[in-house]
């Protein structure tokens, strides 16, 4: 199978066409080369922008295209319309920030509302969805992941807590350890996204782990077992951290208060249709073996990407639990 990946070398893309490859596939980037350029110098790099030049897309033809890099309605449409009838499947990577809200305690599945308009990473999501459907009507897998996590995440939302708890000592764990999280190994999407394509399977789904399985006290402990650092764990309470200033999801990762009227339930999606369409996932040890180990190596230390947090630092921490002792 011929397939074009739309970007490939920052964190998902460069894992779709590492599981592309290892499954004999032929692949073509598309990217303005900026971000790693020397990676994959085996494969066939076609130069250009989505906002303006795709000049190197003309007269082509693929089997599969896969999109982790579609943010605005009108980069989606550039790419179909010098396409056209070239694409036979087109998989698009959105994302669960499509949906309009995450009401506490509530799951969701893949029928819940959209967000409206065209303003915002979530609402530009949706109207990508849009314009898809639209134009390729039968053709499309929607996939709508939450948090992405593994080696080369350029983020740090998940990075994080394997490198804190390796630190060792007192460690702040937010909320409630019974409090269910989700995250899906970028590896695992990766590879199930090719599969999506090798079966031309349409439809959307919620990329995201099983939420039965992994709380964040489970994760922390996990992260213990993988690192063997003497770590122990503070639990504070949602209504501390919020009342200290604490920003939720990106001054302590994977954090949300359960109780927000807006995103209280963002952690609680229904993955059934993806599991049905193959999604699986390895051990969450593997996870974050894998996470710590390119963290040591190399990490993204430096990495200017937009959606890169800033988690607490250690006297902050320090501080907080000190105040809630």
């Amino acid at each position: 199978m011929k397939v074009l990946v739309l970007g490939g070398t920052l964190f998902l893309g460069r894992h779709v066409v590492e599981a592309a490859l290892a499954r004999g596939h032929e692949v073509v980037l598309f990217n303005r080369g900026r971000l790693n350029p020397y990676l994959f110098p085996q494969i066939e790099k076609l130069r250009g922008d989505r906002d303006g030049d795709l000049a190197a897309l003309r007269d082509r033809r693929f089997e599969a295209v896969i999109d982790p890099s579609g943010y605005r309605p009108e980069q989606v449409r550039a790419v179909t319309d010098v396409l056209g009838g070239a694409i036979a499947h087109y998989v698009f990577i959105s994302s669960i920030s499509a949906y309009q809200e995450f009401p506490p305690h509530r799951s969701f599945d893949e029928d819940a509302p959209l967000a409206e308009g065209d303003e915002g990473y979530g609402a530009l999501k949706a109207r990508c969805e849009d314009m898809l459907e639209e134009t390729l009507p039968g053709r499309v897998a929607r996939v709508r992941p939450g948090l992405i996590v593994g080696p080369h995440d350029p983020t740090d939302r998940f990075t994080y807590w394997p490198r804190r708890v390796a630190r060792g000592g007192n460690v702040l764990a937010p909320g409630r350890p019974e409090r269910a999280v989700q995250l899906v190994d970028v590896r695992d999407l990766a590879d199930w996204c090719v599969r999506l394509a090798e079966h031309n399977r349409v439809g959307v789904f919620n990329a995201v782990g099983p939420r039965s399985t992994l709380t964040m006290g489970r994760l922390l402990e996990d992260c213990a077992a993988v690192t063997e650092g003497p770590a122990r764990f503070m639990w504070v309470p949602d209504e501390y951290l919020l009342a200290a200033g604490v920003k939720p999801w990106t001054e302590l990762p994977l954090w949300i208060p359960e109780s927000d009227s807006r995103v209280g339930g963002m952690l609680l999606a229904d993955n059934r249709r993806a599991m049905a369409a193959g999604l699986t996932f390895r051990p969450l040890t593997d996870t974050i073996r894998a996470t710590l180990e390119w963290d040591r190596r190399e990490g993204a230390h430096g990495h200017d990407a937009p959606i890169r947090v800033t988690p607490i630092g250690p006297e902050r921490e320090v501080e907080l639990l000190a105040h809630c002792a």
